[in-house]
């Protein structure tokens, strides 16, 4: 193997990767194997050609966006769920007309941003594939988050919304079926406000890609209605193929089922830009932050339509390390690096300029991948991976020259396993980095504000972590002991060092003066140290300080529970208030006030 694994490092795929129990775990030939025929190396071949870079270095065109203003002035925005947005007018679940509103709400608050999850598309014929990081395609969005009552043909007798906004948990099983039914009929009665040259003109910049998503969504609809399934890798194997016959038959016979589908990514795009054009227009200096997924799912549109740029028969996942012994299978395709750099990095390319279409802002989930990605081949344990390096100069300049152009911020989640100098070159090139409170510690001590990065995005915690109302009462473990996601030895283990994290956050507070008096003595967490905590984060250097809407107005159950699937609801939590409370909440009042007064924002 000695050949093999030098050649497999020649092109950038680790051979080896620590052991969390000591040591190191080799990568299984067939893996190493199966990569290099992927990225288009025969493994039986002797090295050639430039090896894959071992550095990460940031060209002087690789530096993204940062407004004049940020450097000056540090500013501050809201995070939340588009989707557990509710309202009186909504149908179960949030929608861009909501988004509007929440962020004329935020930016009187003095907000500067309001951060949503992904809105990428997922699956009209399954609604339990609800997670907005596992969608069919990034590059086009979630027409579930259409509001129906801004479009010209709607008519309120066309579903019953009722039922829909009762209840704590977003019901996908029936509101996207009972909102697919209402926009078709709105569609069908009246589906231009005028003349069709807006949409004509959409649909000719959308090109061949935006065809065959919507070609994708009408399939998907009929395969699920034979029983086949929303996803392609079950439909029957002439319409697996995007350029065959088959699909191409489907096309013509079924072409105005494939318009509509091109009518709802229209509308979606219209509306989330009259969304973000409220933000601006209610003074927000950055406006909507927008959320992009690691990966797409196997079976879905980007895969269906452009298999060429995916990393088919291998998953996105992670190693194991102490957190997961047997590593953790995410299931996403990637794309290939190969296909990047024979098309000019063209997929790339047009995922981020999809995104920063509408938005002032982008965060990068697992912006690693940005450097190398963990690899399993399908059907195999996530221990038979290996990282893959990916163009990480090349997809930098491609990213820099997109948020450069739409003069837009970059955020990178970077959580987990770092490489070596990955947080150095995002500082280089301008990419915020991520902290999170319950995380930046040193040993058992906090990190004092000033220790925080300054290029940076400072944060309480993410959709995969508790509310700190939540975390304070150590909720969050009871919940993984109950769903045996944690062993009981290591529960406790996990509640004791609760109690003393949060006397070390406590101790954090007072020593900054984030929190001054006597609190109650009681069991809850006093109100007093929600304000306190984000005051502690406003006092630091990020750039950029997120305050999360669930810790001021709930919903204060978990968004997700990593680890599970059916075991949680995860992804369908929803706001206990209307939108129109939000305002009056004592909390959402001082949260703000209180970060007015250490943010302001200025002109």
């Amino acid at each position: 193997m000695s050949d093999l694994a030098a050649l497999a490092r020649h092109h950038g795929i680790t051979t080896e990767y620590d052991d969390p129990h000591g040591g190191t775990r080799p990568v299984p030939e067939a893996t190493l194997r199966l990569i290099l025929n992927k990225i288009g190396v025969d493994p039986d071949t002797p090295i050639s050609g430039d090896p894959a870079p071992t550095e990460m270095r940031v060209p002087e065109d690789g530096v993204c966006h940062f407004p004049n203003w940020l450097e000056d002035a540090l500013s501050w925005g809201i995070f939340c769920q588009l989707y557990e947005l509710r309202s009186v007018r909504n149908h179960g679940i949030g929608d861009f007309r909501d988004l509007a509103e929440m962020a004329r709400i935020a930016a009187r608050a003095g907000a500067d941003f309001l951060g949503v999850n992904p809105l990428h598309a997922l699956f009209w014929g399954d609604p339990g594939r609800r997670s907005p990081f596992f969608p069919s395609t990034r590059s086009f969005l979630n027409p579930a988050y259409v509001a129906l009552d801004d479009l010209p043909g709607h008519d309120p007798a066309d579903i019953d919304a009722g039922p829909l906004r009762d209840g704590d948990l977003v019901d996908y099983d029936a509101v996207l079926p009972a909102k697919l039914a209402a926009l078709r009929r709105a569609y069908d009665r009246r589906p231009f406000d005028g003349d069709e040259t807006e949409f004509d003109d959409f649909v000719a910049r959308g090109g061949e890609a935006l065809r065959r998503h919507a070609l994708f969504e009408a399939l998907s609809l009929k395969m699920t209605a034979e029983g086949h399934g929303a996803g392609f890798a079950n439909w029957p194997e002439p319409l697996r193929d995007a350029e065959g016959d088959a699909v191409a038959t489907f096309a013509r016979d079924e072409a105005d089922a494939v318009r509509f589908h091109l009518w709802l990514q229209w509308q979606a795009a219209r509306q989330l830009d009259a969304a973000q054009r409220a933000a601006i227009d209610a003074g927000m200096r950055i406006g909507l932050y927008l959320d992009l997924a690691v990966g797409e799912a196997p079976d879905g549109s980007a895969r269906w339509g452009d298999g060429a740029a995916q990393m088919t028969d291998l998953a996105v996942g992670a190693p194991p390390d102490m957190f997961a012994a047997d590593g953790q299978y995410w299931g996403l395709s990637a794309f290939n690096p190969g296909a990047f750099k024979a098309r000019d990095f063209a997929p790339f390319r047009d995922m981020i300029a999809a995104q920063l279409a509408h938005a002032g802002a982008l965060r990068i989930d697992h912006a690693m991948a940005l450097w190398q990605l963990f690899l399993i081949p399908e059907g195999e344990p996530a221990s038979a991976g290996a990282h893959l390096r990916y163009p990480f100069d090349e997809l930098l300049r491609v990213l820099a020259a997109e948020s450069r152009d739409k003069g837009a911020v970059v955020i990178g989640e970077d959580l987990g396993f770092v490489p070596d100098g990955f947080r150095e070159a995002m500082q280089a090139a301008n990419i915020l980095s991520y902290s999170i409170l319950y995380f930046e510690k040193d040993g058992h001590r906090f990190k004092r504000p000033e220790e925080y990065r300054a290029r940076a995005l400072a944060c309480l915690s993410t959709h995969d972590l508790p509310v700190l109302e939540r975390w304070w009462a150590g909720e969050d473990i009871a919940l993984r002991r109950e769903l045996g996601l944690v062993g009981e030895e290591d529960s406790d283990a996990h509640a004791r060092e609760r109690t003393r994290e949060r006397r070390a956050l406590l101790d954090a507070l007072r020593a900054t003066g984030a929190l001054r008096g006597r609190l109650p003595r009681q069991k809850d967490m006093p109100r007093a140290v929600l304000v306190a905590a984000y005051r502690y984060l406003s006092k630091t250097p990020a750039a950029l300080v997120g305050v999360r809407l669930a810790d001021m107005v709930g919903p204060q159950a978990p968004t997700n529970m990593p680890g599970t699937m059916d075991e949680y609801p995860n992804w369908r939590p929803r706001a206990r208030l209307d939108l129109s409370e939000i305002e009056a909440h004592p909390d959402f009042d001082a949260v703000t006030a209180m970060m007015r007064r250490t943010r302001p924002r200025r002109a």
